[in-house]
């Protein structure tokens, strides 16, 4: 019987010559071929059904370091409170003021949009639409949103030359503009190993969750692979430095009440980094190129690389020294020694800078005027102050505003940290000489 079995099942048929065996095979693989694919289209079904559509933009996992990150409310409501805000002043900062300029800047929260008030007012004044509406919610963080690096690279035109807007020791930085149509600036570490990587950590946890209108909001970043990119709001009036040293064009010259404006800004941006967030954040890198401008004059301290983060209840750290020449407070220089005072000192050379149209170290001008804090002293012990101002600026301020103001930078950059004022004493100073310099209240 099994021999009978054998002799049909070899016994070979019409189809190519196979045997009864050989078709059995092929016809059972096909049935079990079949069945798997039954199976796999409906788990691609059932996945397909269980998501949510978001948005056609590439999205992967987000990375663990979004769970470091201290998180705050997507919508956030500003009271503007007793903080003088103001928008515009009376008369032209420039001489002339012949072309116009735009920013994308604002206190937005990171998703949808942020309603402001007025003090003593009973219903909103502005909405604002946040530079982060339309993107993928998925991809949010709660301060911000983590960027794929594809999103990044059809935002800058793959990080081209022609969009690089600016380069320091730790990356460089590209224009770029959303899919959303929002304008950014997108910081790439060049380093992404070591030091660069560690900056990088600190500037997303000191600064994700900060919200001034003085201060760069960082709106999101980028981790994938070795790319490590912060994405930055876009300030595209200049810099302090551009317009204090001929950077905009010849014929566009800052006021002295443009001066002071933003100068007063920057103070107010970083008196909140060193008193009203915890653990307070030292900048360390306090210059003239880093103190943005947007369109009506408003300062926006930027580049946070250098960031460094002070534990609650530590008066100083002694830390590698990292900063940029002419502005580094001497003890720190010297020694290491870091706490908020060596901004103080910083912030008091750029005053200086801002009121002399000088640079901090100029090696072309004569030895007692290399070093332009040096050379103010000794016209201040000369009463010669009325020499020191910047020869570009129009209408001279009065003697007295004057006065008050070198007095305010003289103690900025006493050499002694501890008879340095702190930065929130800095902004009643040049609040008190903003007023009485003005004969009415800005509208706001």
């Amino acid at each position: 019987m099994a021999s009978d079995l054998n002799t049909r099942l070899s016994k070979k048929t019409n189809l190519f010559g196979l045997q009864v065996w050989e078709l059995i095979g092929i016809g059972v693989g096909l049935v079990i071929l079949s069945i798997l694919c039954l199976l796999s289209l409906c788990l691609t079904s059932l996945k397909k059904k269980s998501k949510k559509p978001t948005n056609s933009f590439p999205l992967t996992q987000i990375p663990t370091l979004s769970k470091e990150i201290k998180a705050v409310e997507d919508n956030i409501t500003i009271h503007m409170g007793k903080e003088k805000s103001y928008s515009s002043e009376s008369g032209s900062f420039l001489h002339p003021l012949a072309f116009g300029y735009g920013s994308q800047s604002g206190d937005e929260g990171s998703s949808g949009t942020v309603t402001m008030y007025r003090p003593f007012s009973s219903s909103p004044t502005t909405v604002v639409r946040s530079p982060l509406a339309g993107l993928p919610n998925v991809a949010r963080l709660g301060w911000g949103y983590w960027f794929t690096l594809r999103e990044l690279d059809l935002a800058t035109n793959l990080f081209s030359q022609e969009n690089v807007i600016g380069e320091g020791g730790y990356g460089v930085v590209y224009r770029g503009c959303l899919l959303n149509g929002t304008p950014v600036a997108v910081k790439k570490i060049l380093n992404s190993q070591g030091q660069a990587e560690k900056e990088f950590r600190a500037e997303v946890e000191a600064i994700g969750h900060v919200r001034h209108k003085n201060l760069v909001r960082l709106l999101g970043y980028c981790i994938e692979g070795t790319h490590r990119m912060l994405v930055y709001e876009y300030v595209n009036n200049g810099s302090l430095e551009l317009w204090l040293h001929g950077g905009m064009g010849e014929n566009t010259h800052l006021t002295w009440d443009a001066r002071m404006k933003i100068m007063l800004g920057t103070a107010k941006g970083l008196a909140y980094l060193h008193e009203a967030i915890e653990p307070k954040v030292v900048h360390r890198d306090i210059k003239a190129s880093n103190i943005l401008i947007d369109e009506n004059f408003n300062a926006k301290l930027s580049d946070f690389g250098l960031a460094k983060l002070m534990d609650a209840g530590k008066t100083h750290v002694t830390t590698r020294v990292m900063g940029t020449f002419g502005y580094v407070a001497p003890e720190y220089a010297n020694t290491g020694l870091l706490n908020e005072k060596s901004d103080v000192y910083s912030f008091g050379v750029v005053l200086v800078e801002t009121i002399t149209g000088r640079d901090p170290v100029d090696y072309e001008r004569p030895p007692k005027q290399v070093n332009v804090v040096d050379w103010l002293k000794m016209m201040i012990g000369s009463r010669r102050c009325e020499e020191v101002v910047d020869p570009k600026i129009g209408e001279r301020p009065s003697t007295r505003g004057l006065k008050r103001v070198l007095l305010v930078a003289l103690r900025c950059v006493d050499p002694d940290f501890d008879n340095r004022p702190k930065m929130a004493q800095v902004v009643r100073m040049l609040e008190s000489h903003h007023y009485s310099s003005h004969s009415h209240r800005p509208s706001s």
